[in-house]
């Protein structure tokens, strides 16, 4: 019987597979394992949450209970490390974007996502257990080569995932919309396989067609540089500076405020591995939008309006309809509301343990 399940994760930060972690590692301990933390990279605010990985073994010395638990995002000489070690091993797999979303982009991010994909291939052998957090992500473990797999959505606790508003972001917000129109909500990483191009495509068609006081707020810090500077000289280009904010990362109060202003949340994303914002957008009652690729009609069910194509005018024409159907339009949040009670912190704890449990014993 297992005493101790340890965690080995990259980088230890703040995001969705940070809070992840630390609800995991909660678990563990309420259920009598001990279990602590392991990492390369360790974000400054959460400073002695953490070791580095390469203390286990040494300077905590290695139980001959001890299970692993990897945490897998990328390429990292962490994964090298559980893949040398002895003890049983469960993966914990969040997802790996495909190398050509990036490759025209920024060539030196390829490196790591090419390197994660091998890595997650030689850690099969290996592997007890792999824990995907979607059945989309599941697949890519059974291509893989993984034989015992389970699915078990992230473990976030939905009262959680939204702070109070900040009350000057919110301000500033309601200001800027004063004159009328539409708030577009997008919140994410800005990355090709994210699509915000195709989302401002479909909001500059929106605003000629349907509303030309609408404003868009893409919300999230850059993952490729080059990308982002790409969507802002697209913005431009398209006359429509003064509509949309690129607002980078922001704190959780200005995250909160971001969905109480918001109208619809729209998301074109091509390549999701669970799509966490759409909790956050049921929890907030704006209704969604998306187009309907990888793990987002998993996560969105019957939530939101899933779309097959993304074309711009089909994505305004959806906006549109959502925007000025109110009956739809209540739908659409009830549905969110009941969808998100499918990843209450107490059902997603029961399943995470459930599949654990014959690695433990």
């Amino acid at each position: 019987m297992a005493r101790a399940v340890h965690q080995f994760v990259p980088t230890y930060e703040p995001g969705a597979v940070g809070a992840h972690l630390a609800q995991v590692q909660r678990l563990l301990r309420d259920r009598g394992y001990e279990s602590d933390v392991f990492t390369e990279h360790l974000h400054p605010s959460l400073a002695g949450r953490a070791r580095p990985f390469a203390e286990y073994g040494r300077e905590v010395p290695a139980g001959r209970d001890d299970v692993l638990l990897y945490q897998s995002a990328i390429g990292s000489v962490v994964g090298d490390f559980v893949l040398g070690r002895t003890e049983p091993l469960v993966i914990n797999h969040h997802n790996i974007t495909p190398i050509e979303y990036f490759a025209a982009w920024d060539p030196d991010i390829i490196w790591g996502l090419q390197w994660g994909f091998q890595q997650l291939e030689a850690l099969a052998p290996r592997t007890r257990l792999a824990i995907a957090v979607s059945e989309f992500n599941r697949a890519d473990l059974v291509d893989l080569g993984y034989t015992d797999t389970a699915v078990v959505p992230i473990l976030l606790d939905p009262g959680e995932l939204l702070a109070e508003p900040d009350p000057d972001v919110a301000a500033r917000l309601a200001a800027a919309r004063s004159a009328g129109g539409a708030q577009w909500l997008f919140v994410g990483r800005v990355a090709p396989n994210k699509a915000q191009h195709d989302l401002v495509k479909a909001f500059a068609l929106y605003r000629r067609v349907y509303d030309p006081q609408a404003r868009l707020q893409i919300v999230g810090g850059p993952a490729s540089a080059s990308y982002w500077g790409a969507l802002e000289r697209f913005v431009r280009v398209l006359g429509i500076g003064d509509a949309v904010s690129l607002t980078g990362a922001v704190p959780s109060g200005g995250l909160a405020a971001e969905y109480a202003n918001a109208d619809v949340f729209v998301c074109m994303s091509e390549h999701e591995g669970f799509c966490v914002p759409l909790l956050e957008a049921m929890l907030a009652r704006v209704p969604i939008v998306a187009f309907a690729a990888a793990a987002v009609p998993e996560t969105l069910g019957d939530a939101g309006v899933l779309l097959a194509e993304k074309s711009a005018a089909t994505v305004a024409a959806a906006v549109h309809r959502v925007l000025t159907d109110a009956p739809l339009r209540d739908r659409l949040v009830a549905a969110g509301t009941d969808r998100v009670q499918e990843y209450a912190l107490d059902r997603t704890r029961a399943r995470f343990m459930a599949a654990l449990e014959p690695v433990l014993a």
